[in-house]
């Protein structure tokens, strides 16, 4: 039968997601020195107020509080009335070294597996399907979309919105046919902060209501999955000044389901931002999607699920899981898929962050619009490199700006069709790519 789904997306302004790009700032930091560190990094805001911790080895030497108050300045908490001010916040920093026993189990030679181990036990998934030029979910990929354009548009084109402020949610219904095809978009809600910028709310109300309608919508969606009857809420509470961290408290790893599949698909439950790739929540989740986007894209399945599973300082994942949901285009079932994906790709925590590059500094653009569905491409990373040198006189402090070439979101390419179409005996013409 018929049916209605609904996913949401936040902005970078999200409290959550301000938590989020400062985990993985330093988590960036940290690795643009040390490709071997290891990183766990929490961050939590609030009024006036960040609070950074977690468990971080490494040799890098990196300034947390200057790094979290870049963050906060780029996302565009810049001045005192947000009541969230990158010059004025106080940060607080207690962070201390990895557990030894952890340690043990991912570095090489220690523990029970002498290859590096998973990070953690879990279960991760991956997921992927034919319904938008993203392979993702419709309602998902149009929140995110939407949120995107909110943001370029705050930032590069003010004249157009020019009362817009950093903090934003949207949420994206659609309405899918008998078959489960997307058929239109049943509803948007999208609640964006904004300047108090007439002294009638109804006013201001009217204004942005308007600007979502005519600015920024037909931006992203297609028109034909606009009608007449389709339902637009715009802060529906009438006005929405307050926001940001003085609103709401952000915690890094709060945002899963924005951050992956928007619920359509399962989540094992633990959160990638702030985490190095060692820990498998993240690697394995982006090693899952790979392989699931790959699968699509080469035609063996409209829609497909990944699950692995590991446990702690062990390489070989403990389980792995495949489900097409009936649209494999294979004639077999989803166990000897899976069984021949296994023979295909090693899934050794050490050999998922050497495919997919994955201890370089490619992590904050993940921290806000969805670490899936994204777009691969080189990305030019500056750092601060800092090292002491002893003198006669005392210590010396060398600072020197450096850059790195790197490839962000790697795990969305397409480069495995053609190994995947070759396994499964598939005609080239079958591909979604």
């Amino acid at each position: 039968m018929a049916y209605l789904f609904t996913s949401e997306s936040v902005s970078e302004g999200h409290p959550d997601k301000v938590a989020d790009q400062i985990s993985d700032a330093i988590l960036d930091a940290i690795l643009a020195q040390d490709p071997y560190g290891r990183v766990a990094c929490e961050t939590l805001v609030t009024t006036g107020l960040v609070v950074l911790a977690g468990e971080i080895t490494t040799t890098a030497r990196v300034d947390y509080e200057e790094i979290a108050r870049a963050v906060i300045r780029e996302i565009g908490y810049n001045r005192s009335e947000l009541r969230f001010d990158a010059e004025s916040c106080g940060v607080i920093t207690t962070i201390h070294r990895q557990s030894p026993d952890i340690a043990r189990g991912v570095n090489r030679g220690e523990g029970l597996d002498l290859d590096l181990g998973a990070g953690d036990q879990g279960m991760m998934f991956g997921y992927a399907t034919r319904e938008t030029e993203e392979y993702m979910p419709m309602p998902i990929a149009y929140a995110h979309r939407i949120l995107r354009e909110l943001a370029y548009i705050r930032k590069h084109e003010p004249h157009l919105m020019p009362y817009l402020r950093p903090d934003a949610k949207c949420q994206v219904t659609i309405e899918y046919t008998d078959e489960g095809r997307p058929l239109r978009v049943h509803t948007i809600v999208l609640s964006t902060q904004h300047e108090e910028f007439a002294e009638d709310w109804r006013t201001i109300h009217r204004r942005i209501e308007e600007d979502v309608r005519t600015i920024l919508l037909p931006r992203v969606i297609p028109a034909e999955m606009m009608d007449a009857k389709m339902r637009l809420l715009v802060n529906p509470t009438g006005r929405f000044v307050l926001g940001g961290p003085h609103a709401d408290t952000g915690l890094t790893g709060r945002k899963i389901i924005v951050d992956t599949y928007g619920g359509r698909a399962p989540h094992g439950g633990g959160a990638f931002s702030g985490k190095d790739p060692t820990k498998v929540d993240r690697s394995a989740a982006y090693m899952a999607r790979y392989i699931a986007k790959n699968l699509v894209a080469a035609g063996v399945a409209d829609e497909v699920l990944i699950q692995v599973a590991y446990a702690i300082g062990l390489s070989q994942p403990v389980a792995f899981y495949v489900n097409t949901y009936g649209t494999a285009h294979v004639n077999l079932s989803d166990s000897a898929i899976a069984e021949r994906l296994l023979r295909l790709f090693d899934l050794r925590p050490a050999a998922i962050i050497e495919k997919l590059n994955l201890a370089a500094p490619i992590y904050r653009p993940t921290a806000a619009y969805g670490h899936m569905g994204r777009k691969p491409e080189l990305h030019t990373y500056t750092y601060t490199h800092c090292v002491v040198e002893q003198t006669p006189n005392g210590p010396k402090e060398i600072t020197t700006q450096k850059t790195l070439t790197v490839e962000i979101f790697p795990w969305e390419k397409l480069d495995a069709v053609e190994p995947i179409q070759q396994a499964f005996a598939l005609e080239k013409n079958l591909s979604h790519s």
